[in-house]
């Protein structure tokens, strides 16, 4: 499934290749963040 001789690697499909991509461009994936509301400025002291 992931051999170097694998076109699709590292995914082990075409289809599953096509739904990763499709994911990652409809924006699915996405890494959480604990940045504060944009009306608030980052590293306030005030606020730790």
């Amino acid at each position: 499934m992931y051999a170097p001789s694998n076109p699709y690697r590292p995914f082990c499909c075409e289809r599953c290749k096509a739904l990763d991509l499709g994911a990652w461009a409809s924006e699915s994936f996405r890494v959480g963040s604990e940045a504060p509301p944009d009306d608030q400025p980052f590293g306030d002291a005030k606020l730790q």
